[in-house]
């Protein structure tokens, strides 16, 4: 059997429809409020559940426990960890962060659950989910407005880029690793991925420029880019109603793509992808399109959402 968790936020709910589409596949859904049919209740932040809901579980698709404080993600992380060795489960497939993300503040829970999950007794597969296009998208919407008005788009990218990937194409990745995985397992062999960490970075950067001209098709005047400074952009988050982890994270992400650091030098995507990747630029052009002119956080976190 393979269960995923978190199949009421986006990445998880991706991946369960992917895999129930499957012949073949016995899949169960797990999320925190178990109103999903058959679904069994997986509360990261209660232990009890999860070595009931883990039980008879095969394959074990991990999506992320997503926003909190540090200490409570890895608390969470580590209940799924016991819990999964304690059910007997055989493969853990884990939505991690990917290596460009290293410097990122939102890395450290992601880099201690996969040295955790590689001391457990399972085998276990690493996807390090890249950024999704929702952080541009997110950006050329919140900014869409002010730049029609004024004909400039300001954002803290600096001369940055951030490579970024469809939250769908992860989602089709997980699906082939996990239906392979329950594959070799049922025919008595150890998953062909078993062991490996695959860098999922999208392979379409995007910066400043590349907004302000889609924004320019798109609004049909000329929107020039204004980089914006980091304590701008923090004075500007202490009033946005985040809670304060969540300005620390935003503002590491900007400070890294800021620094060159969010560019993808290489990715699997392309290997484990039956097609090529969703494009980035029709996705931002259409949220703009669409009238998404108002203010909105932008999504720092790449999994689960």
């Amino acid at each position: 059997m393979i269960l995923v968790t978190g199949v009421s936020g986006q990445l998880g709910s991706l991946i369960l429809k992917g895999l129930s589409r499957i012949d073949g596949l016995e899949v169960t859904p797990g999320t925190r409020s178990a109103d999903i049919g058959t679904a069994r209740r997986i509360d990261f932040d209660d232990p009890a559940t999860l070595a009931e809901g883990f039980a008879g579980v095969d394959v074990l698709v991990f999506v992320s426990a997503g926003y909190a404080e540090d200490d409570v993600v890895i608390a969470r992380h580590g209940a799924v960890a016991d819990a999964a060795e304690a059910a007997g489960v055989r493969h853990v497939i884990y939505t991690s962060l990917a290596g460009s993300g290293d410097l990122m503040t939102i890395a450290l829970p992601h880099r201690w659950t996969e040295a955790r999950l590689a001391a457990g007794p399972y085998d276990v597969t690493i996807l390090r989910n890249g950024l999704y296009t929702e952080v541009p998208v997110g950006l050329a919407t919140a900014g869409a407005a002010s730049a029609a008005t004024t004909g400039v788009f300001a954002a803290p990218f600096g001369t940055g880029r951030v490579s970024v990937v469809a939250r769908e194409d992860l989602a089709d990745v997980a699906v082939r690793v996990a239906t392979e995985t329950h594959q070799d397992l049922t025919s008595g062999a150890r998953s062909r991925h078993a062991g490996k960490t695959y860098e999922l970075e999208g392979v379409t950067a995007i910066g400043g420029p590349e907004i302000a001209k889609i924004l320019t098709e798109t609004l049909n005047q000329e929107i020039t880019y204004q980089s914006v400074s980091l304590s701008d952009t923090r004075e500007a988050l202490s009033v946005s109603g985040l809670e304060p982890y969540q300005i620390t994270h935003t503002i590491s992400l900007f400070s890294n793509l800021k620094a060159g650091l969010l560019e993808a030098r290489t990715t699997d995507l392309t290997t484990l992808l039956p097609t090529a990747p969703r494009p980035v630029h029709p996705h931002i052009a259409a949220a703009v399109a669409a009238g998404g002119y108002h203010s909105q956080s932008v999504t720092t976190h790449p999994t689960p959402a």
